[in-house]
């Protein structure tokens, strides 16, 4: 009767392991895309920043050709 207890024991360690770096495994996955999604947000805000930028130029030469009109 010991035995099966320290058997099952045994057996709910090896779970509770394998869950754990089941977990953590999971869990540098998700760590490397946030990384991953957060430079490409960063990207995506600096090429929105430029093209802004380039509108606004463009939006302004408009200007200065219809004031010349």
């Amino acid at each position: 009767m010991e035995k099966d207890v320290i058997q099952q024991l045994e057996q709910q360690v090896d779970d509770l392991l394998y869950a754990s770096r089941r977990s953590r495994d999971e869990n540098m996955l998700l760590k490397s895309q946030q990384a991953a999604w957060l430079t490409e947000r960063t990207q995506l805000l600096e090429k929105t920043e430029t093209a802004r930028g380039r509108i606004d130029k463009m939006v302004q030469r408009l200007k200065e050709m219809d004031d010349e009109l």
